[in-house]
């Protein structure tokens, strides 16, 4: 090797080794940060204007929600979705629009919101657990659910293991609708065991909150909630979901989401396509979001309807409400109307 060649290596492996140095220094300070500055311990306000009450669930543990118990007929179980920081002021207008028509539920779910947020193997099992145990132990009666985003896959799974607890189901934006994936073994056997890995490297206790911090900062949240607003994204939303992801054991679910490991695998067809309740999807073009299987499940299960609300990108009861609440309710009264 010539001088100039080892020169120019010195060179590489010296800036290779500036740049780790760097970032490593750069992590310790965010992490020192992250332990010292920023509040976990925020206080959570105006989420809804509601009565407050909590079950504790043989699963789960203690499950959080708001309730307006001065309607009448079957309850209506409402479910957020599932994000970084995720809770019932996600779904706030579906929680008033409905409050005066029936016994309603904003349930949060387990490791979000108010609900138990301790450390444990957060899986599509338990939040379907957690969602039986509730209709079941706690209402004592069927009810039906509205559901946002991917929580539409755990009220599937619910609906499907017990379905003389759910009537019907309302989905809105949810997941499990994209085209399957033909790939190879090996891509396969790669998408199996990549979120375990990933959440292996996500959840070392020593950078877990400091990397949850800059997952769940006030940009981040913005731009989140930008993506899924057509119109301006109420600025006390991304205030309340910001000091929700700052509470005690916060990070825990969230970072199992992000990691793909609150995902049913193979939804549609070992789910979706099993259900006997009524079910409405409401959806329109949720950023990454795909829904090139809908239109073969609706036409395969005639219990099955859909309704796009234009104009919307994830949060029509947002951005359309009225459109939204009409498909809704219509759907509802269907289903009184049949049960008579």
């Amino acid at each position: 090797m010539t001088d100039k060649a080892k020169k120019r290596r010195r060179l590489l492996h010296g800036g290779l080794s500036g740049l780790l140095t760097t970032g490593l220094l750069t992590s310790a300070a965010w992490i020192l940060y992250s332990r010292k500055y920023i509040d976990h311990n925020a206080c959570v306000k105006g989420v809804l204007e509601a009565e407050q009450d909590s079950f504790e669930g043989a699963t789960a543990g203690r499950l959080h929600f708001y309730t307006d118990r001065r309607g009448s007929g079957h309850p209506l179980v409402i479910l957020h979705g599932i994000h970084m920081a995720a809770g019932a002021h996600d779904i706030a207008p579906i929680f008033y629009a409905f409050r005066s028509q029936r016994p309603v539920y904003a349930l949060e779910l387990p490791g979000f919101g108010g609900s138990e947020r301790s450390d444990r193997p957060y899986r599509p099992s338990m939040y379907q657990a957690a969602l039986v145990e509730f209709i079941r132990d706690y209402l004592g009666e069927a009810a039906d659910i509205i559901t946002l985003g991917q929580s539409a896959e755990f009220a599937a799974l619910a609906a499907q293991s017990n379905p003389e607890w759910v009537r019907s189901l309302v989905l809105i934006d949810p997941s499990g609708f994209e085209m399957p994936q033909m790939g190879r073994l090996l891509d396969s056997f790669a998408r199996v065991n990549l979120p375990d890995n990933l959440y292996a490297l996500m959840a070392v206790p020593l950078w877990s909150v400091a990397l949850f911090d800059i997952l769940s900062s006030r940009p981040r949240l913005s731009q989140f909630y930008r993506k899924r607003f057509t119109a301006d994204v109420p600025e006390e939303l991304v205030s309340i979901a910001y000091a929700s992801a700052h509470q005690a054991g916060a990070h825990f679910a969230p970072l199992v989401y992000a990691c793909g490991r609150l995902a049913v695998r193979d939804v549609r067809e070992k789910v979706y396509d099993t259900l006997t309740q009524p079910v409405l999807v409401i959806y329109d073009a949720e950023p990454r979001k795909s829904y090139d299987m809908l239109g073969a499940t609706i036409r395969a299960h005639p219990n099955w309807s859909v309704r796009r609300i234009h104009q919307s990108r994830g949060m029509p009861h947002f951005d359309r409400p009225g459109e939204t609440f009409y498909a809704v309710d219509q759907f509802l009264k269907a289903r009184e109307k049949r049960k008579k």
